[in-house]
């Protein structure tokens, strides 16, 4: 593959950029971006690129096309690439739910052009150009959406691509994606954001100063609570189904809680809490996180 184009350069796209430039995997790199700001911090980078801020601007098909962008401009963004593309073109995204913007792509996506959803896991609380990193995707997941009659071949490249980037590839489909992450990423935003709002909520009912005595468990929620809120949103929307029965079940084992502690449940909540560490135990032995005490940072 010749020629890239990035769709939207913020901490995902700009790691992007910065990888795949230093691995020199592509002749031509097209980024395409329309904040001023980013701009100027991309061009800080100098790194060899085009940078364009109209899509019309790109005269010849592109070999590989990747989404960074929030998925509400998904639409707007494919109706504007179709021109660009042929049947050798692979594109991508980097977006965390995959069921509805795989079905809303397709619809409108040019016939006999490849769309072939990428879920790289990884991330930051912060956003913009300025935070990428070249070895962001480095030992991270990274989640590729096998569905029936997809290109065989560009699912191959696209796993090599990935590869390369250091990420280890995984494959699913989106349904069982868009289930499994609703569980291990978008409820647990959910409730940072929710929990972030319940202490402010509190601090004005009491006026006491909570935010002044942040201990580790909120003071943790909260750098969740600070990610990017349309990125978010956007989540939260296109997985609503899931999200739903998500939080439903969250409601249901806190309710749970506030029985036995209402009841002074003693065996109930012990065992509660021994099986939840049990969890934390497993995280460690899978390699997702250290086992390294935090005293804050």
């Amino acid at each position: 593959m010749k020629s890239i184009l990035i769709v939207g350069c913020g901490l995902i796209g700009s790691s992007i950029l910065r990888a795949v430039s230093e691995k020199k995997l592509f002749k031509n790199i097209f980024v395409f971006e329309k904040s001023k700001k980013n701009i100027s911090i991309l061009k800080k980078l100098k790194i060899k690129c085009k940078i364009i801020n109209k899509l019309s601007n790109i005269s010849n098909n592109l070999d590989f096309i990747i989404f960074c962008t929030p998925m509400s401009q998904y639409s707007n963004v494919t109706l504007k690439i179709n021109k660009l593309v042929s049947n050798n073109t692979i594109i991508t995204d980097v977006g965390s739910t995959k069921e509805q913007s795989f079905k809303n792509i397709k619809k409108i996506l040019k016939k006999n052009t490849t769309f072939i959803p990428s879920h790289p896991i990884t991330g930051s609380e912060v956003s913009g150009p300025k935070f990428g990193d070249k070895n962001l995707f480095k030992n991270k997941w990274c989640v590729l959406i096998n569905e029936k009659n997809i290109n065989k071949l560009h699912l191959s490249k696209l796993k090599s691509f990935w590869k390369k980037l250091g990420s280890n590839v995984i494959f699913m489909n989106s349904k069982q994606h868009d289930i499994i992450f609703s569980i291990t990423s978008h409820l647990p935003h959910l409730i940072a954001y929710n929990l972030v709002k319940t202490a402010t909520d509190f601090e004005k009912q009491k006026k006491y100063n909570l935010i002044k005595f942040s201990a580790g468990g909120l003071r943790d929620f909260s750098r969740i609570a600070a990610s990017n809120e349309i990125m978010w949103r956007d989540i939260f929307f296109s997985n609503k189904k899931n999200m739903i029965s998500a939080i439903n079940l969250f409601i249901k084992n806190l309710n749970s809680f506030k029985n036995d502690i209402t009841l002074k449940k003693n065996k109930q909540i012990i065992n509660k809490l021994i099986n939840t560490k049990k969890v934390r135990k497993k995280i460690i032995q899978l390699k997702q996180d250290i086992n390294k005490p935090d005293f804050g940072r």
